[in-house]
């Protein structure tokens, strides 16, 4: 498995990819596909990682920039990240996003948000951190991992591709 930056060429397989992966989901990726499409339309999509085996697009996971109520800079939203139903369970999504996260870290982000399962993304080191708000999301789903002493505190906001229509 090679972890990569995505290319141009690699859009299409990663919209399929996101479908297939969120098939059993309502709305079966499409809100993740549109959320990718519109960052990267938008020039806000920061990081965006594929695993690539054997030459085809196995898992896809996307960084953008966040703000936060305190005016804390260098935060990032892990999300969407989707893998190939086949290879899922394999370790996949979990080289996506520590290459992630070390990618960020190293361009000097001072921390990164999640919203998701608080026993999946504990093991990456994100934690509730009880300063941290995203709308009415129950608190334990909004999970925060800094790269330094200080944690950001206040209100969450992702880019607006994560809301439109």
């Amino acid at each position: 498995m090679w972890i990569r930056t995505e290319s141009q060429a690699d859009h299409t397989a990663i919209s399929k990819l996101i479908a297939a992966a969120f098939a059993d989901q309502p709305g079966e990726g499409a809100t993740e596909q549109r959320i990718v499409d519109a960052l990267r339309a938008d020039g806000a999509l920061s990081l965006s990682l594929v695993a690539d085996i054997d030459g085809r697009i196995a898992g896809h996971v996307a960084f953008s920039a966040v703000r936060v109520g305190d005016g804390a800079v260098g935060w990032y939203g892990l999300g969407p990240v989707a893998v190939a139903p086949g290879d899922q369970r394999n370790g996949v999504g979990t080289a996506l996003i520590r290459a992630g996260l070390s990618e960020i870290a190293e361009r000097g982000a001072r921390g990164c948000v999640v919203l998701g399962d608080p026993a999946y993304y504990q093991r990456f080191g994100f934690r509730n951190e009880p300063g941290l708000t995203f709308g009415d999301v129950p608190p334990q789903y909004l999970q925060a991992l800094a790269f330094g002493d200080r944690v950001a505190e206040g209100e969450v906001t992702y880019h607006a591709s994560f809301t439109a229509p």
